[in-house]
Protein backbone atom coordinates (compact mmCIF):
# COMPACT_ATOMS: atom_id res chain seq x y z
CA UNK A 1 0.00 0.00 0.00
CA UNK A 2 1.25 3.57 -0.20
CA UNK A 3 1.51 5.82 2.34
CA UNK A 4 -0.18 9.03 2.57
CA UNK A 5 1.43 11.90 4.50
CA UNK A 6 -0.23 14.86 6.03
CA UNK A 7 -3.44 13.43 5.68
CA UNK A 8 -6.37 13.10 8.41
CA UNK A 9 -8.14 10.24 8.33
CA UNK A 10 -11.78 9.95 9.83
CA UNK A 11 -12.56 6.73 11.70
CA UNK A 12 -11.70 4.06 13.87
CA UNK A 13 -8.22 4.07 13.96
CA UNK A 14 -7.73 0.16 13.68
CA UNK A 15 -9.43 0.24 10.53
CA UNK A 16 -7.53 3.03 9.76
CA UNK A 17 -3.80 1.08 10.35
CA UNK A 18 -4.78 -1.81 8.95
CA UNK A 19 -6.28 -0.52 5.68
CA UNK A 20 -3.50 2.41 4.70
CA UNK A 21 -0.54 2.56 6.95
CA UNK A 22 2.36 -0.02 5.26
CA UNK A 23 4.58 -1.69 7.66
CA UNK A 24 7.80 -0.13 8.98
CA UNK A 25 6.77 3.11 7.80
CA UNK A 26 6.26 5.68 10.95
CA UNK A 27 9.56 7.27 12.66
CA UNK A 28 7.25 8.54 15.59
CA UNK A 29 4.03 7.97 17.35
CA UNK A 30 2.62 9.86 19.58
CA UNK A 31 -0.59 8.64 21.33
CA UNK A 32 -3.53 10.00 23.91
CA UNK A 33 -6.16 8.04 24.33
CA UNK A 34 -9.01 8.33 26.28
CA UNK A 35 -9.68 6.36 29.20
CA UNK A 36 -12.42 6.00 32.02
CA UNK A 37 -12.49 9.85 33.32
CA UNK A 38 -16.48 9.08 33.92
CA UNK A 39 -17.43 12.25 32.10
CA UNK A 40 -17.78 13.63 28.74
CA UNK A 41 -15.15 15.80 27.01
CA UNK A 42 -16.74 18.52 25.52
CA UNK A 43 -15.67 21.22 23.36
CA UNK A 44 -16.81 24.69 24.47
CA UNK A 45 -17.70 27.20 21.83
CA UNK A 46 -17.42 31.02 22.67
CA UNK A 47 -19.20 33.83 22.10
CA UNK A 48 -17.81 37.03 22.86
CA UNK A 49 -15.40 35.96 24.97
CA UNK A 50 -18.31 34.30 27.35
CA UNK A 51 -18.67 30.46 27.37
CA UNK A 52 -21.97 29.76 25.43
CA UNK A 53 -24.54 27.22 26.17
CA UNK A 54 -23.06 25.57 23.04
CA UNK A 55 -21.60 22.12 24.09
CA UNK A 56 -21.05 19.22 21.88
CA UNK A 57 -19.64 15.70 22.71
CA UNK A 58 -16.36 15.65 21.05
CA UNK A 59 -16.20 11.98 22.54
CA UNK A 60 -17.42 9.83 25.19
CA UNK A 61 -13.79 9.31 27.74
CA UNK A 62 -15.66 5.71 29.07
CA UNK A 63 -14.91 2.26 28.34
CA UNK A 64 -17.26 -0.40 28.90
CA UNK A 65 -17.19 -4.01 28.33
CA UNK A 66 -19.91 -4.97 25.27
CA UNK A 67 -20.20 -7.12 22.55
CA UNK A 68 -17.54 -5.73 20.37
CA UNK A 69 -15.50 -5.96 23.65
CA UNK A 70 -16.19 -9.36 23.78
CA UNK A 71 -15.80 -10.30 20.26
CA UNK A 72 -12.11 -8.40 20.69
CA UNK A 73 -11.46 -10.23 24.00
CA UNK A 74 -11.87 -13.58 21.95
CA UNK A 75 -9.92 -12.75 18.99
CA UNK A 76 -6.65 -11.70 21.31
CA UNK A 77 -7.29 -15.23 22.77
CA UNK A 78 -7.21 -16.90 19.80
CA UNK A 79 -4.48 -15.40 17.57
CA UNK A 80 -2.75 -12.84 19.00
CA UNK A 81 1.19 -14.41 20.59
CA UNK A 82 0.55 -16.11 23.94
CA UNK A 83 2.56 -14.10 25.67
CA UNK A 84 -0.19 -11.17 25.07
CA UNK A 85 -3.18 -13.92 25.42
CA UNK A 86 -1.99 -14.58 28.43
CA UNK A 87 -1.88 -11.30 29.71
CA UNK A 88 -5.23 -10.37 29.02
CA UNK A 89 -6.52 -12.89 30.12
CA UNK A 90 -5.11 -12.60 33.51
CA UNK A 91 -6.40 -9.21 33.42
CA UNK A 92 -9.58 -10.68 32.84
CA UNK A 93 -9.35 -12.94 35.75
CA UNK A 94 -8.66 -10.89 38.50
CA UNK A 95 -9.85 -7.63 36.76
CA UNK A 96 -13.27 -9.09 36.05
CA UNK A 97 -15.35 -7.61 33.03
CA UNK A 98 -14.68 -3.94 33.97
CA UNK A 99 -14.04 -0.45 32.52
CA UNK A 100 -10.18 -1.09 32.71
CA UNK A 101 -10.31 -4.54 31.32
CA UNK A 102 -12.86 -3.27 28.44
CA UNK A 103 -10.23 -0.28 27.84
CA UNK A 104 -7.49 -2.64 27.85
CA UNK A 105 -8.59 -5.00 25.56
CA UNK A 106 -9.43 -2.59 23.11
CA UNK A 107 -6.51 -1.20 23.11
CA UNK A 108 -4.36 -4.09 22.50
CA UNK A 109 -5.01 -4.48 18.97
CA UNK A 110 -4.45 -1.04 18.34
CA UNK A 111 -1.01 -1.13 20.21
CA UNK A 112 -0.20 -4.18 18.10
CA UNK A 113 -0.72 -2.17 14.99
CA UNK A 114 1.12 0.72 15.76
CA UNK A 115 3.84 -1.55 16.62
CA UNK A 116 3.97 -3.51 13.12
CA UNK A 117 3.69 0.46 11.83
CA UNK A 118 6.56 1.82 13.41
CA UNK A 119 10.39 1.67 11.88
CA UNK A 120 13.12 -0.66 13.56
CA UNK A 121 14.33 2.88 14.71
CA UNK A 122 11.74 4.14 15.40
CA UNK A 123 10.08 5.68 18.72
CA UNK A 124 6.51 5.64 20.39
CA UNK A 125 4.87 8.07 23.26
CA UNK A 126 1.88 6.76 24.99
CA UNK A 127 0.42 9.28 27.30
CA UNK A 128 -1.98 8.23 29.89
CA UNK A 129 -2.81 9.26 33.68
CA UNK A 130 -2.01 7.71 36.97
CA UNK A 131 -5.60 5.43 36.42
CA UNK A 132 -4.22 3.61 34.03
CA UNK A 133 -0.70 3.83 33.24
CA UNK A 134 0.54 0.57 35.32
CA UNK A 135 -1.51 -1.58 33.26
CA UNK A 136 -0.69 0.17 29.90
CA UNK A 137 3.21 -0.56 30.89
CA UNK A 138 2.50 -4.27 31.75
CA UNK A 139 1.18 -4.61 27.88
CA UNK A 140 3.34 -2.45 26.26
CA UNK A 141 6.18 -4.44 28.13
CA UNK A 142 4.60 -7.54 26.05
CA UNK A 143 4.19 -5.74 22.75
CA UNK A 144 7.39 -3.82 22.59
CA UNK A 145 9.33 -5.81 24.79
CA UNK A 146 10.31 -4.84 27.87
CA UNK A 147 14.14 -4.29 26.74
CA UNK A 148 12.71 -1.79 24.36
CA UNK A 149 11.40 0.50 27.37
CA UNK A 150 13.80 3.80 27.82
CA UNK A 151 11.33 5.60 29.79
CA UNK A 152 8.80 6.96 32.03
CA UNK A 153 8.17 10.69 31.49
CA UNK A 154 6.49 12.72 34.25
CA UNK A 155 4.95 15.91 32.93
CA UNK A 156 4.16 17.63 35.55
CA UNK A 157 1.52 20.37 34.30
CA UNK A 158 1.54 22.33 37.69
CA UNK A 159 -2.40 22.24 37.38
CA UNK A 160 -5.30 20.33 39.06
CA UNK A 161 -7.26 20.83 42.12
CA UNK A 162 -6.36 21.36 45.76
CA UNK A 163 -6.07 18.33 47.39
CA UNK A 164 -8.17 18.29 50.98
CA UNK A 165 -8.36 14.25 51.02
CA UNK A 166 -5.17 13.35 49.22
CA UNK A 167 -1.71 15.04 47.71
CA UNK A 168 -2.73 17.42 45.05
CA UNK A 169 -2.75 15.14 41.59
CA UNK A 170 -0.49 17.20 38.94
CA UNK A 171 1.32 14.94 36.36
CA UNK A 172 0.67 12.88 33.89
CA UNK A 173 2.92 9.86 32.70
CA UNK A 174 4.57 9.14 28.77
CA UNK A 175 5.69 5.50 28.45
CA UNK A 176 8.53 6.11 25.84
CA UNK A 177 9.46 2.48 24.41
CA UNK A 178 11.61 2.25 21.04
CA UNK A 179 10.64 -0.84 18.51
CA UNK A 180 14.73 -1.88 18.72
CA UNK A 181 17.42 -1.22 20.87
CA UNK A 182 18.95 1.36 17.61
CA UNK A 183 16.77 4.10 17.49
CA UNK A 184 16.70 7.93 17.07
CA UNK A 185 17.53 9.78 19.72
CA UNK A 186 18.50 13.98 19.42
CA UNK A 187 18.24 14.91 23.17
CA UNK A 188 20.61 17.80 22.73
CA UNK A 189 17.74 19.22 20.38
CA UNK A 190 15.39 19.85 23.46
CA UNK A 191 18.40 20.13 26.17
CA UNK A 192 17.88 22.25 29.20
CA UNK A 193 20.87 24.66 30.45
CA UNK A 194 22.39 23.31 33.63
CA UNK A 195 21.19 24.59 36.85
CA UNK A 196 22.75 28.07 38.01
CA UNK A 197 22.23 27.78 41.82
CA UNK A 198 25.29 26.48 43.30
CA UNK A 199 23.83 24.83 45.96
CA UNK A 200 21.66 22.34 44.23
CA UNK A 201 25.31 20.51 42.85
CA UNK A 202 28.19 19.17 44.83
CA UNK A 203 31.66 20.22 43.04
CA UNK A 204 33.55 23.40 42.84
CA UNK A 205 31.94 25.92 40.58
CA UNK A 206 33.92 28.74 38.44
CA UNK A 207 34.42 31.20 36.06
CA UNK A 208 36.68 30.12 32.51
CA UNK A 209 39.08 33.41 30.73
CA UNK A 210 36.11 34.07 28.75
CA UNK A 211 33.75 34.78 31.67
CA UNK A 212 31.50 30.96 31.14
CA UNK A 213 30.29 29.80 34.38
CA UNK A 214 31.34 26.05 34.92
CA UNK A 215 31.17 23.13 37.98
CA UNK A 216 34.29 21.40 37.97
CA UNK A 217 33.72 17.87 39.87
CA UNK A 218 36.30 15.19 40.44
CA UNK A 219 35.05 11.31 39.79
CA UNK A 220 37.33 8.08 39.81
CA UNK A 221 40.63 10.17 39.91
CA UNK A 222 39.56 12.28 37.07
CA UNK A 223 38.38 16.58 36.73
CA UNK A 224 35.30 16.62 34.83
CA UNK A 225 34.45 20.39 34.09
CA UNK A 226 30.61 21.23 33.06
CA UNK A 227 29.86 24.63 31.79
CA UNK A 228 26.10 25.99 32.49
CA UNK A 229 25.43 27.44 29.30
CA UNK A 230 26.04 24.28 27.30
CA UNK A 231 22.49 22.44 27.06
CA UNK A 232 22.15 18.81 28.39
CA UNK A 233 19.73 15.91 28.05
CA UNK A 234 16.40 16.54 29.95
CA UNK A 235 15.47 14.48 32.44
CA UNK A 236 12.63 12.23 32.99
CA UNK A 237 10.44 14.85 34.94
CA UNK A 238 9.57 17.59 32.58
CA UNK A 239 7.81 20.94 33.78
CA UNK A 240 5.84 22.39 31.31
CA UNK A 241 2.89 24.21 32.59
CA UNK A 242 -0.88 23.21 30.87
CA UNK A 243 -2.24 26.06 28.93
CA UNK A 244 -4.04 28.50 31.40
CA UNK A 245 -7.54 28.08 30.64
CA UNK A 246 -7.63 31.94 30.06
CA UNK A 247 -5.28 31.52 27.84
CA UNK A 248 -5.88 33.39 24.30
CA UNK A 249 -3.27 32.32 22.10
CA UNK A 250 -3.09 28.70 22.12
CA UNK A 251 -6.04 26.86 24.18
CA UNK A 252 -9.09 26.38 21.56
CA UNK A 253 -11.47 25.25 24.26
CA UNK A 254 -10.68 21.83 24.13
CA UNK A 255 -10.51 19.77 27.88
CA UNK A 256 -7.81 17.45 26.60
CA UNK A 257 -5.61 20.03 24.54
CA UNK A 258 -2.01 19.28 25.03
CA UNK A 259 0.41 22.66 25.21
CA UNK A 260 2.75 22.52 22.50
CA UNK A 261 6.02 23.00 24.17
CA UNK A 262 5.06 19.16 25.14
CA UNK A 263 4.82 17.83 21.70
CA UNK A 264 7.73 20.07 20.42
CA UNK A 265 10.17 18.62 23.14
CA UNK A 266 9.14 14.88 22.52
CA UNK A 267 9.02 15.12 18.21
CA UNK A 268 12.35 16.81 18.46
CA UNK A 269 13.60 14.49 20.48
CA UNK A 270 13.01 10.87 18.53
CA UNK A 271 12.35 12.30 15.00
CA UNK A 272 14.73 14.45 12.45
CA UNK A 273 13.03 16.98 9.50
CA UNK A 274 11.15 15.14 6.75
CA UNK A 275 10.30 11.91 9.30
CA UNK A 276 6.77 10.79 9.57
CA UNK A 277 4.69 11.56 12.77
CA UNK A 278 1.94 9.57 13.51
CA UNK A 279 -1.20 10.15 15.89
CA UNK A 280 -4.05 8.18 16.10
CA UNK A 281 -5.71 9.79 18.76
CA UNK A 282 -5.24 13.26 17.23
CA UNK A 283 -8.61 15.01 19.11
CA UNK A 284 -7.60 18.81 18.50
CA UNK A 285 -4.83 17.93 16.97
CA UNK A 286 -1.66 19.29 18.70
CA UNK A 287 0.71 16.76 17.87
CA UNK A 288 -0.25 17.81 14.12
CA UNK A 289 0.46 21.13 14.33
CA UNK A 290 3.45 20.71 15.57
CA UNK A 291 4.98 18.08 13.22
CA UNK A 292 4.07 20.89 10.85
CA UNK A 293 5.66 23.41 12.64
CA UNK A 294 9.26 21.31 13.04
CA UNK A 295 9.10 20.35 9.48
CA UNK A 296 8.19 16.91 9.62
CA UNK A 297 5.56 14.78 7.85
CA UNK A 298 2.15 13.87 9.85
CA UNK A 299 -0.51 11.61 9.83
CA UNK A 300 -3.77 11.82 11.91
CA UNK A 301 -6.41 9.89 13.02
CA UNK A 302 -9.58 10.80 15.15
CA UNK A 303 -12.97 8.71 14.57
CA UNK A 304 -15.21 12.13 15.25
CA UNK A 305 -15.89 14.73 12.46
CA UNK A 306 -16.28 17.67 15.33
CA UNK A 307 -11.99 16.49 15.85
CA UNK A 308 -11.56 16.51 12.01
CA UNK A 309 -13.05 20.23 11.74
CA UNK A 310 -11.22 21.12 14.48
CA UNK A 311 -7.85 20.44 13.15
CA UNK A 312 -8.80 21.59 9.38
CA UNK A 313 -9.72 25.24 10.88
CA UNK A 314 -6.49 25.00 13.22
CA UNK A 315 -4.25 23.96 10.08
CA UNK A 316 -5.43 26.91 8.06
CA UNK A 317 -5.14 29.44 10.67
CA UNK A 318 -1.49 28.86 11.55
CA UNK A 319 -0.04 27.91 8.26
CA UNK A 320 -2.29 29.93 5.77
CA UNK A 321 -0.63 28.34 2.45
CA UNK A 322 -0.81 24.62 4.12
CA UNK A 323 -2.03 21.46 1.81
CA UNK A 324 -3.51 18.51 2.98
CA UNK A 325 -5.79 15.35 2.58
CA UNK A 326 -8.43 14.54 4.46
CA UNK A 327 -9.48 10.65 3.77
CA UNK A 328 -12.70 9.44 4.65
CA UNK A 329 -15.51 12.48 5.08
CA UNK A 330 -18.14 12.22 2.56
CA UNK A 331 -17.33 13.54 -1.22
CA UNK A 332 -20.14 13.15 -3.16
CA UNK A 333 -24.18 12.65 -2.06
CA UNK A 334 -23.21 8.95 -2.19
CA UNK A 335 -20.92 9.24 0.93
CA UNK A 336 -22.38 11.12 2.50
CA UNK A 337 -25.97 8.87 2.39
CA UNK A 338 -23.96 6.30 3.82
CA UNK A 339 -22.32 8.33 6.77
CA UNK A 340 -26.54 9.46 7.86
CA UNK A 341 -27.82 6.25 7.32
CA UNK A 342 -24.61 3.17 7.16
CA UNK A 343 -22.81 4.75 9.86
CA UNK A 344 -23.54 7.64 12.47
CA UNK A 345 -25.97 10.23 12.28
CA UNK A 346 -24.53 12.68 14.83
CA UNK A 347 -21.27 12.23 12.50
CA UNK A 348 -23.43 13.14 9.69
CA UNK A 349 -24.74 16.61 11.58
CA UNK A 350 -21.49 17.44 12.62
CA UNK A 351 -19.61 17.48 9.05
CA UNK A 352 -22.86 18.61 7.13
CA UNK A 353 -22.60 21.78 10.00
CA UNK A 354 -18.88 21.96 9.10
CA UNK A 355 -19.43 22.05 5.63
CA UNK A 356 -21.02 26.29 6.52
CA UNK A 357 -18.51 26.61 9.07
CA UNK A 358 -21.83 26.36 11.81
CA UNK A 359 -20.68 25.83 15.78
CA UNK A 360 -22.20 22.83 17.01
CA UNK A 361 -24.90 23.45 19.77
CA UNK A 362 -25.72 21.05 22.25
CA UNK A 363 -25.76 16.66 22.40
CA UNK A 364 -28.66 15.62 20.87
CA UNK A 365 -28.43 12.50 22.24
CA UNK A 366 -28.99 13.73 25.51
CA UNK A 367 -32.27 15.47 23.88
CA UNK A 368 -31.03 18.87 24.94
CA UNK A 369 -31.42 20.64 21.37
CA UNK A 370 -34.10 22.73 21.86
CA UNK A 371 -34.45 22.40 17.72
CA UNK A 372 -30.96 24.01 16.88
CA UNK A 373 -28.20 21.73 15.77
CA UNK A 374 -26.22 24.64 14.79
CA UNK A 375 -25.60 28.24 14.89
CA UNK A 376 -23.13 30.66 13.19
CA UNK A 377 -23.01 34.29 15.08
CA UNK A 378 -22.40 37.65 13.05
CA UNK A 379 -22.63 41.30 13.95
CA UNK A 380 -24.76 43.56 13.29
CA UNK A 381 -23.68 47.82 14.14
CA UNK A 382 -26.58 48.62 16.16
CA UNK A 383 -27.75 45.39 17.65
CA UNK A 384 -24.46 43.63 18.48
CA UNK A 385 -23.93 39.51 18.71
CA UNK A 386 -27.09 38.32 16.03
CA UNK A 387 -27.87 34.75 14.96
CA UNK A 388 -28.20 32.04 12.13
CA UNK A 389 -30.20 28.83 13.43
CA UNK A 390 -29.53 25.90 11.32
CA UNK A 391 -31.32 22.47 11.56
CA UNK A 392 -29.94 19.47 10.13
CA UNK A 393 -31.91 16.12 8.32
CA UNK A 394 -30.98 13.09 7.27
CA UNK A 395 -34.44 11.58 6.75
CA UNK A 396 -38.19 12.13 5.22
CA UNK A 397 -38.75 16.31 5.22
CA UNK A 398 -41.88 18.21 4.19
CA UNK A 399 -42.68 21.47 4.51
CA UNK A 400 -44.22 20.29 8.72
CA UNK A 401 -40.27 20.63 9.26
CA UNK A 402 -39.69 23.98 7.63
CA UNK A 403 -42.94 25.40 9.83
CA UNK A 404 -41.12 23.84 12.77
CA UNK A 405 -37.59 25.89 12.19
CA UNK A 406 -39.95 29.06 11.70
CA UNK A 407 -40.87 28.67 15.19
CA UNK A 408 -37.80 27.53 16.78
CA UNK A 409 -36.17 31.11 15.10
CA UNK A 410 -39.17 32.75 16.55
CA UNK A 411 -38.90 31.28 19.91
CA UNK A 412 -35.35 31.91 20.12
CA UNK A 413 -35.17 35.26 18.62
CA UNK A 414 -33.14 34.34 15.68
CA UNK A 415 -32.55 36.16 12.79
CA UNK A 416 -31.96 33.68 9.82
CA UNK A 417 -33.31 29.92 9.59
CA UNK A 418 -30.82 27.15 7.75
CA UNK A 419 -32.42 24.12 7.12
CA UNK A 420 -29.84 21.88 5.75
CA UNK A 421 -31.54 18.21 4.39
CA UNK A 422 -29.77 15.19 2.96
CA UNK A 423 -32.79 14.98 0.64
CA UNK A 424 -33.91 17.26 -2.05
CA UNK A 425 -36.44 19.73 -1.07
CA UNK A 426 -40.23 19.81 -1.97
CA UNK A 427 -41.92 22.46 -3.88
CA UNK A 428 -44.36 22.90 -0.62
CA UNK A 429 -41.13 23.02 1.93
CA UNK A 430 -39.68 25.77 -0.92
CA UNK A 431 -43.06 27.95 -0.84
CA UNK A 432 -43.19 27.62 2.76
CA UNK A 433 -39.75 29.15 3.08
CA UNK A 434 -40.43 31.72 0.46
CA UNK A 435 -43.88 33.30 2.37
CA UNK A 436 -41.47 33.82 5.57
CA UNK A 437 -39.54 36.97 3.94
CA UNK A 438 -36.94 38.59 4.45
CA UNK A 439 -33.92 39.48 7.40
CA UNK A 440 -32.93 42.84 6.55
CA UNK A 441 -28.86 44.19 7.68
CA UNK A 442 -29.08 47.68 8.50
CA UNK A 443 -25.88 47.42 8.60
CA UNK A 444 -25.12 45.91 5.39
CA UNK A 445 -28.21 47.29 3.35
CA UNK A 446 -28.91 44.05 2.05
CA UNK A 447 -31.64 42.02 2.30
CA UNK A 448 -31.83 38.19 3.31
CA UNK A 449 -33.88 35.09 2.96
CA UNK A 450 -35.35 34.89 6.03
CA UNK A 451 -35.74 30.71 6.12
CA UNK A 452 -33.08 29.17 3.43
CA UNK A 453 -33.09 25.27 2.12
CA UNK A 454 -29.87 23.83 1.77
CA UNK A 455 -29.26 20.19 -0.06
CA UNK A 456 -26.27 18.55 1.12
CA UNK A 457 -25.91 18.39 -2.83
CA UNK A 458 -25.86 22.11 -3.42
CA UNK A 459 -23.55 22.54 -0.61
CA UNK A 460 -20.88 19.76 -1.93
CA UNK A 461 -21.40 22.27 -4.73
CA UNK A 462 -20.14 25.41 -3.54
CA UNK A 463 -23.62 26.72 -2.45
CA UNK A 464 -23.22 29.24 0.83
CA UNK A 465 -25.56 30.39 3.21
CA UNK A 466 -26.79 33.88 2.42
CA UNK A 467 -26.39 35.37 5.50
CA UNK A 468 -24.19 38.90 7.21
CA UNK A 469 -20.47 38.52 7.33
CA UNK A 470 -19.90 35.83 9.94
CA UNK A 471 -18.36 36.20 12.85
CA UNK A 472 -15.82 33.43 13.42
CA UNK A 473 -17.78 31.14 15.65
CA UNK A 474 -14.60 28.86 16.59
CA UNK A 475 -11.44 30.72 18.56
CA UNK A 476 -8.84 30.56 15.68
CA UNK A 477 -5.45 29.51 16.46
CA UNK A 478 -2.36 31.92 16.21
CA UNK A 479 0.11 31.74 13.33
CA UNK A 480 3.50 30.42 14.12
CA UNK A 481 6.57 30.55 12.84
CA UNK A 482 8.34 27.40 10.86
CA UNK A 483 11.35 26.90 12.76
CA UNK A 484 14.61 26.69 11.12
CA UNK A 485 16.40 23.23 13.20
CA UNK A 486 19.05 21.45 12.55
CA UNK A 487 19.21 17.66 14.04
CA UNK A 488 21.48 14.34 13.56
CA UNK A 489 21.28 10.83 14.17
CA UNK A 490 23.49 10.28 17.24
Amino acid sequence: MELKTNTLYYGDNLEILRDFIPDNSIDLIYLDPPFNSKRDYNVIFKESGQESEAQIEAFTDTWSWGKETEKTYYDIIMHCPQNIANLIDSFCKFLGHSDVTAYLVMMTPRLRELHRVLKPTGSIYLHCDPSASHYLKVLMDQIFSKENFRNEVVWHKNSGGIGRTAFSKRHDTMLFYTKTKKYFYNGKAVGELREQNEGTFGGYFGTDANGRRYREVRKNGKIYKYFMDEPRNPEDVWEIPQIPERDTTERLGYPTQKPLKLLERIIKASSGKGDIVLDPFCGCGTAIITAQKLGRKWIGIDITHLAIGVIKRRLRDIFKDIKFEVVGEPRDLAGAKELAHQRDRYQFQWWALDLIGAQPMSDRKKGSDRGIDGLIPFIEEKNGLRRVIVQVKSGHVGPAQIRDLKGVVEREKGEIGVFITLEPATTEMQKEASVTGFYHSETWGKDYPKIQILTIEELLHGKKVEMPPQKEPFKKATPVKMENENLTLV
